[in-house]
């Protein structure tokens, strides 16, 4: 009889233990603050978070961007950044501003243009520091920020954007507590992206015009930068170009001669700019500019010797975007859009308007204006 009632008390007490843990999995589940995060960053590294993150360190203002895609108050879960205005245009930033006061509050850190100051990261107290691929923390000093209790990750819109947004937004997502809203975001973005890789699926060499992107065209007197194996380059790749930097440039972004240019005779020419431009000879476009005062400072600049001759200025293919389309999860509107400039045949039905009016009213917090793209002619 004692033994029957010793074995019930010990089935009893595994039942409860059982009950316990069911519970306190189905509570965590209901709650993400008690659920242990795991994130793995574009290195192949790993950060574990004890609760979603509300005080992020980014070091690149376009970070904030890719927020708002997932966040309604992106500027809530920062603790710092660069004020790297130059990235995201002014008109945007004041736009941020006029929403989100808070923004102006937050602390100032390098941005990955700049030095790595540990001593301002530690400072800014957050609790997930999140670095571009290209200007990640040294080991040492990963360890020092690490030391003081601040997990690093690494995220990538900069270096091969077509491989490493899907999962640096998805690290955001996930850091913020906000993974269902990245992968509606990420899910939008892949079928828009699928259905113009449809439509170039098989080309040959022969059909893939040659295309010149200069990114901050015009900026200095020298010529002239061009995307390599990697940045933009991969998306004219994707969507049916070949980028006449990739066969000379190992890395993701260099320079090109005006000869070397000249002689590859590119079938398209991409000027990028925006209001960081303002005091250069080069392309003025965004929400600041007319699409007149655009095109005007689209005409200056392929009207630099040497430019005249080449085919694209010839057929009148020339074009002109903003850099704040690229290096950003908004670079869905640069596959697009330079689908279209590349192969206008293939993509005549391809309304990138009705992309960005999508975009606006499902997913981002403050809205993208316009011009960001310009036809010469």
């Amino acid at each position: 009889m004692r033994l029957g009632l010793h074995h019930n008390a010990v089935l009893w007490s595994v039942r409860r233990s059982a009950l316990l843990v069911l519970a306190f999995v189905l509570l965590a589940m209901a709650h993400p603050a008690m659920a242990d995060i795991a994130l793995k960053d574009v290195t192949g590294r790993e950060v574990r978070l004890a609760r979603p993150a509300s005080r992020l360190l980014i070091d690149d203002g376009r970070f904030l961007i890719a927020l708002s895609l997932i966040h309604p108050d992106p500027v809530s879960v920062l603790a710092a950044w660069p004020r790297d205005i130059n990235r995201i245009g002014k008109r945007t930033f004041d736009a941020y501003k006029a929403k989100f006061p808070a923004i102006d509050s937050l602390a100032k850190v390098a941005s990955s243009a700049g030095s790595l100051s540990v001593e301002q990261v530690v400072a800014a107290r957050p609790d997930l520091a999140v670095f571009s691929l290209g200007s990640q923390p040294s080991d040492e000093e990963r360890a020092r920020i690490e030391a003081a209790g601040i997990p690093v990750v690494v995220i990538d819109f900069f270096t091969h954007p077509l491989a490493n947004l899907e999962p640096s937004l998805r690290l955001l997502g996930a850091a913020t507590g906000r993974q269902a809203q990245a992968e509606d975001f990420l899910a939008f973005r892949r079928a828009r992206i699928d259905a113009v890789r449809a439509k170039v699926e098989g080309l040959t060499d022969s059909e893939r015009p040659r295309v010149f992107l200069e990114p901050h065209a015009a900026m200095t007197a020298d010529c002239c930068n061009s995307p390599g194996r990697g940045n933009v380059g991969d998306i004219i790749e994707a969507v049916g170009g070949t980028n006449i930097g990739a066969a000379v440039i190992p890395r993701a972004f260099g320079k090109l001669n005006l000869e070397y240019v000249i002689a590859q005779d590119p079938q398209v020419y991409i000027a990028t700019g925006g209001s960081h431009m303002e005091g250069t000879g080069g392309l003025l476009i965004g929400p600041e500019y007319s699409l007149e005062r655009a095109r005007e400072t689209l005409a200056r600049v392929v009207a630099r010797p040497g430019f005249g001759g080449l085919a694209a200025v010839r057929d009148k293919r020339v074009h002109g975007l903003s850099h704040q389309m690229l290096n950003s999860p908004l670079d869905l509107f640069t596959v697009e859009i330079l689908a279209k400039w590349i192969h206008p045949e293939r993509f005549a039905g391809l309304d990138v308007g009705r992309t960005v009016e999508e975009v606006n009213a499902r997913f981002l917090a403050v809205p993208v204006e316009g011009p960001n793209w310009i036809d010469l002619d």
